[in-house]
C-alpha cells in the first residue's frame, strides 16, 4: 500500500515542555513494583493537556485520542507505548553490622550499583537514604583488594545514612527483607545537549511521548484513527504491554532505548527505527510506513538490529495480540547503567510521533481482526531470474 505523506504536518516539538517534563520524571522514583507515584504524575501531565485517561488494576495508563468522524465508519486504532517503571533494588537481608544485602530488581550489572545513592522505603514509613558500596571499599583497608573482589551483587550493601550499626538497630527504624531501593536518578543536562542520568530508559520515552501528544494538540490537529498512549508499569520484569490493549487496536508502536555502542547503528542525535530484536523482526509494513515519514520530512533517523533487548511490543504479542509492531529509539549510552541521550534524538522521537499520528493506518483492513486473502498485502522480493 503507498501512502503519500507529503500533506501531514511537521509539528514543533516544546523543548522546555519535553525537558521540564522528563526531569520531573527522573526525580520519581518508579523501580518495577513501586510505581503509583509516577502514575499520578503522568495522570496529572495528561489532564494539563486535556487528554482523557484511564487505569487498569495495577495502574497502567491508558490515554485517548480520538479520531475525527469517520464516513467509511469502524476504522482501526493505533497505540503508543512506553514503560514508567524502571530498575531498582530490594532488601534482602538484615546484617549484623547494620546494613543490608540487595537483590536487583530487573536486569543490570552490579557494577553499576557500585557508589549508587538510593532510598530504602519501608512499610509505611519515609524513606531513608543510604549508598550502594562493595564489601570491601576502602583501599586504606584492604588494598589491592577492592580491585580483586568480583563485581556481584552478593558483594555488595547499603551503607544507611544513620546511626545504624546492628540488627537491632536496623529493627529500629522498621527496615525489613522486601522492602524496596530506588536507585537515586542524579540527572545532569549539559550546555551541549546531552542528558546524563539514570533510568533515561524508559522515561524519556515517556517524555517524547507525551510532546508529541502536546504538539498534536496545540496544533488541533484532526486524526484519521484513534490514537492511545499507553504507559505500562513493569516492563522490566518482563511483563510490558500484555494487558494494556485495546482490543481494537490494530498497530502498535513502542518508543524505548537504542544502544549506542560499536556494531551499533543508532543515531545519537536522531530516531533510530528497529528492524529487530531478540523477539524477532518488527512488523514489514509499519516499520517500512515509519521510515518513509522520516523520509518525507527530513528527520534524521537510521535502522538498527538489537540482540540482547525485548520492549513492550514483545509482551503485547506473548500475551496473544494480533498487531503490527514497531521500535522507535531515542539515543542511550550506557544502558541499564549511567545513560546518556541527546535532546535532538528526543526531539526526533516526538517530531516522527507526531507524523504517525497524523497517517492513515498501514492497512485499512486491519480494522477487522480477521479477513479474505483479496486485500492482503504483498512484500516486495526481488523477481526470481534464470
Amino acid at each position: 500500500m503507498t501512502h503519500d505523506y507529503s500533506a501531514l504536518r511537521r509539528l514543533p516539538i516544546d523543548t522546555e515542555y519535553l525537558t521540564r517534563v522528563l526531569l520531573r520524571l527522573l526525580e520519581t522514583a518508579s523501580p518495577s513494583g513501586m510505581t503509583d507515584n509516577v502514575v499520578h504524575l503522568v495522570g496529572a501531565e495528561l489532564d494539563a493537556l486535556g487528554i482523557e485517561y484511564e487505569l487498569t488494576r495495577r495502574g497502567a495508563i491508558r490515554a485517548n485520542l480520538p479520531a475525527r468522524r469517520n464516513a467509511e465508519g469502524f476504522a482501526p486504532e493505533r497505540a503508543i507505548i512506553a514503560h514508567l517503571d524502571t530498575l531498582g533494588a530490594m532488601v534482602k537481608e538484615l546484617k549484623p553490622n547494620g546494613r543490608v544485602a540487595i537483590a536487583p530488581i530487573g536486569h543490570w550489572s552490579a557494577r553499576f550499583a557500585e557508589g549508587a545513592r538510593c532510598t530504602i522505603h519501608s512499610d509505611g514509613m519515609h524513606g531513608l537514604t543510604g549508598t550502594i558500596l562493595p564489601l570491601k571499599a576502602s583501599g586504606h583497608v584492604y588494598n589491592e583488594e577492592i580491585d580483586t573482589q568480583p563485581s556481584a551483587w552478593t558483594n555488595l550493601e547499603v551503607r544507611i545514612d544513620e546511626n545504624c550499626h546492628s540488627l537491632d538497630d536496623l529493627k529500629r527504624l522498621h527496615i525489613n527483607v522486601g522492602d524496596m531501593i530506588a536507585i537515586a536518578s542524579n540527572p545532569v543536562i549539559t550546555p551541549s545537549g546531552h542528558i546524563n542520568a539514570r533510568h533515561l530508559d524508559d522515561k524519556a520515552g515517556v517524555a517524547a511521548i507525551l510532546a508529541a501528544a502536546k504538539a498534536v494538540v496545540d496544533g488541533h490537529v484532526e486524526l484519521p484513527m484513534g490514537c492511545h498512549l499507553l504507559f505500562t508499569i513493569s516492563e522490566e520484569v518482563g511483563v510490558g504491554a500484555s494487558a494494556v490493549l485495546h482490543g481494537d487496536v490494530a498497530e502498535m508502536v513502542s518508543v524505548d532505548n537504542g544502544t549506542l555502542a560499536p556494531g551499533q547503528n543508532t543515531s545519537e542525535t536522531g530516531v533510530t527505527v528497529t528492524m529487530m530484536d531478540s523477539s524477532g523482526p518488527f512488523d514489514w509494513h509499519l516499520t517500512r510506513n515509519l521510515i518513509g515519514l522520516c523520509e518525507a520530512h527530513g528527520i534524521e533517523h537510521s535502522r538498527d538490529v538489537f540482540r540482547y533487548y525485548r520492549s513492550d511490543g514483545a509482551a503485547a504479542l506473548e500475551a496473544g495480540n494480533d498487531i503490527r509492531t514497531a521500535l522507535l529509539c531515542f539515543a542511550c549510552d550506557g544502558s541499564h547503567g549511567w545513560e546518556r541521550t541527546h535532546i535532538q534524538s528526543l526531539e526526533a522521537v516526538g517530531q516522527l510521533l507526531a507524523l504517525y499520528m497524523q497517517a492513515e493506518p498501514a492497512f485499512k483492513r486491519d480494522s477487522r481482526p480477521i479477513g479474505p486473502v483479496e486485500d492482503f498485502p504483498y512484500q516486495p522480493f526481488p523477481e526470481e531470474t534464470d
